[in-house]
């Protein structure tokens, strides 16, 4: 037995070495220059070598969408890379058409600057900003949804359209040596651009969450960058069906707002998934909108079919209920909020009732 820990103790220690020893070559060899990075044929900046180009292009303020923060895994961060020989990467593939391969759209996050780049990107992109903000509030609306109101400083205004999202930058600190940021959705009405409400649930060991969670402060400084985002209200006439889930609410109650605010009176059905009352957040609020808007209605539902006896509405999942109120997809159209689990079964249903995919509008967050 001993012999066997000894072997796996060499093996390890020799691993080890190896990819100390990678690293250190790479850091020697791989002293990359500054680069210029071409954007649109209209515009040429300077960016340091060997970085990501997602981080590369946000050093210079120009920012990508992307939900993950980088980390390859949400496929959101696509630009055209017209004369790079860099090979596709096992990461990038997954997230990929053979259509957009043809077209040289790669994950800006996975594909380093190693050498001069023409890209191309929407032009919408640049009038994306970053914006320095102060911790206004932070509320409980669940054990463990956390609301986060946010004052935009200095002169800066925040545009938005209801439903859209930001990225939220959270410093070094405990569970990160370095700069991370991950997707929100805004959950507070665009008429007020001094100020955004998100609702930040807490995932176990995630990096952002637990410093929303655990550090952030009443007073902290956070630096955001936004909006992005297609889903948005279609200015359309057709009936509109909301499906969400723990803190998809937000871009969701955003849009409710707006609509509120602006007398849009078309007929909608929100369908909100929870797992037990305890779940269940913002009740009050949805009251009160179906009293301001008769032709809203709010259902929520319980999928734990033994919790909460006392409950009177609505048990199983968000797809059987929707399944059930939803007769025919005929004039509809649906915005989902929640895992990408729950939102390809919604898809699923929705289809079924014939309501195309081109009017199913959602941010698939990973």
């Amino acid at each position: 037995m001993s012999i066997f820990f000894s072997s796996v103790l060499a093996v390890t220690s020799i691993s080890s070495f190896l990819v100390i020893l990678i690293l250190v070559i790479d850091l020697i060899i791989n002293n990359y220059p500054n680069f210029d990075i071409n954007i649109n044929n209209k515009k040429t900046i300077k960016v340091e070598g060997g970085k990501p180009l997602l981080f590369a292009l946000k050093d210079k303020e120009i920012f990508i969408p992307s939900a993950c923060g980088g980390r390859g895994s949400c496929g959101y961060c696509k630009v055209k890379v017209l004369n790079t020989s860099t090979p596709y990467l096992p990461t990038e593939l997954p997230y990929l058409t053979d259509e957009e391969k043809k077209n040289n759209i790669r994950l800006s996050c996975q594909i380093k600057v190693k050498s001069n780049l023409n890209i191309e990107i929407p032009e919408s992109l640049f009038s994306v900003h970053q914006y320095e903000t102060k911790v206004l509030s932070l509320t409980d609306l669940t054990y463990d949804i956390k609301q986060v109101t946010l004052e935009i400083e200095k002169d800066q205004n925040i545009d938005f359209k209801s439903g859209q999202y930001i990225q939220f930058e959270v410093p070094p600190y405990k569970l990160t040596s370095e700069t991370v940021y991950r997707a929100y959705s805004i959950a507070s009405a665009p008429s007020d651009n001094k100020k955004i409400e998100l609702e930040i649930r807490l995932v176990p060991n995630g990096i952002c969450t637990t410093y929303v969670h655990q550090y952030l402060k009443v007073g902290d400084k956070v630096k955001i960058n936004g909006p992005y985002g297609e889903f948005y209200l279609r200015p359309t006439d057709a009936e509109i069906i909301f499906i969400a889930g723990g803190s998809g609410m937000a871009p969701i109650k955003s849009i409710l707002l707006d609509m509120k605010e602006k007398g849009i009176n078309r007929k909608a059905t929100y369908f909100f998934g929870a797992k037990t009352k305890k779940d269940l957040f913002l009740l009050d609020l949805m009251e009160d909108l179906m009293k301001a808007m008769p032709n809203f209605k709010f259902i929520p539902a319980l999928s734990d079919l033994n919790a909460d006896p006392d409950w009177q509405g609505e048990r199983g999942l968000i797809t059987d209920v929707v399944d059930k109120y939803i007769l025919s997809g005929e004039n509809k159209e649906a915005y989902l909020c929640g895992s990408p689990g729950m939102i390809n079964a919604c898809i699923g249903v929705l289809t079924k009732k014939g309501i195309p995919n081109e009017k199913i509008y959602y941010d698939k967050f990973a």
